[in-house]
């Protein structure tokens, strides 16, 4: 598939936003960490902030943006839908807790139930995006079940990441913090190169000639290209990256989003505050710009059945 730009900034600034969220209204519900006004308006306008650009950018490939809207009216079938609604849901708790600690000084009780409720917003959010491109069943490498726990676990690595940086750049940071973070890195990590391992080894869902009907007369090939120059599916659904640049990209990935901030994170356990936070602050980038290139190769190795009728011996 083509790797539409706004579609990589949609899932990793959502993804992001969505991951640190999560960890702002568990920390603060849970009384982990002092409701602080000014961490408290970083926190969340940074967290909500990346949620709805994110969210705008998603939009930005439509041939018809202006239609957007109609996708939430689809929910019964439609996964896109489904996302569409529980991301506008999840503003609502959001939006209120972000009130209740700002203007208020208050994330414990009815405020914290506020924080937990955007949090379980925020999951189901990223669940329903994992969902999208895994309900897919013409890209072999999307309709796969690694795909959503990939998704979530990479929304809470990279939010890990950003909210153990923004606690030590208020003094807020917890004394586990960066080894719940380690854990976290490691996990996606695993999860990640299940992910690869799992797709490179899959056995062709469809053939030319199971797709053409034709491979019981024997090898199906394409005579002539069907048209004089490339139209929208080839450009779009036939996008081809060499095999030596995916493994290229794929280690460049693993460095910047796991190897990097884990090396860095484990690091923080020993480290006093300021090198500590320059260190969360290199750990929070790095794995931010890994992200971006591991969401570019998500998109860019996935092939469409219909390449089978444009050359593609397999799919």
């Amino acid at each position: 598939m083509h790797p539409a730009y706004s579609v990589i900034f949609f899932t990793t600034a959502s993804g992001l936003g969505y991951g640190l969220l999560a960890l702002l209204g568990l920390y603060a519900a849970a009384g982990l960490i002092p409701a602080d006004r000014w961490f408290g308006i970083t926190g969340m306008a940074v967290a909500l902030g990346l949620i709805t650009f994110g969210l705008l950018s998603s939009t930005f490939h439509l041939g018809h943006p202006e239609r957007a809207w109609r996708a939430v009216t689809q929910w019964r079938s439609s996964w896109l839908s489904r996302e569409g609604l529980v991301a506008l849901a999840t503003y609502v708790p959001a939006v209120l807790f972000a009130a209740g600690w700002v203007l208020f000084g208050r994330t414990t009780g009815w405020w914290g139930i506020l924080g937990v409720l955007a949090a379980i917003g925020a999951a189901l959010t990223v669940y329903c995006t994992g969902m999208i491109y895994a309900s897919l069943r013409a890209i072999p490498r999307w309709h796969n079940r690694w795909v959503v726990p990939n998704y979530l676990a990479l929304a809470l690595a990279t939010g890990g990441v950003s909210f153990d940086a923004l606690t030590r750049v208020f003094g807020l940071e917890r004394p586990e913090s960066a080894l719940v973070v380690s854990i976290v890195l490691a996990a996606s990590w695993l999860l990640k190169v299940i992910y690869w391992r799992d797709i490179d080894a899959a056995a062709p869902v469809s053939t030319s000639g199971s797709a053409t009907g034709l491979g019981n007369f024997g090898d199906v090939r394409l005579l002539d290209p069907p048209h004089t120059q490339d139209n929208y599916l080839q450009r779009e659904m036939g996008y081809r990256i060499a095999r030596k640049h995916a493994a290229k990209l794929r280690r460049i990935a693993v460095i910047l989003t796991f190897a990097l901030p884990l090396a860095l994170s484990l690091l923080l356990l020993t480290l006093p505050s300021i090198p500590a936070l320059v260190a969360a602050s290199l750990s929070a980038l790095s794995c931010m710009a890994g992200v971006v290139v591991e969401r570019w190769l998500f998109f860019a190795e996935a092939k469409h059945v219909v390449t089978l009728y444009y050359g593609a011996c397999e799919v």
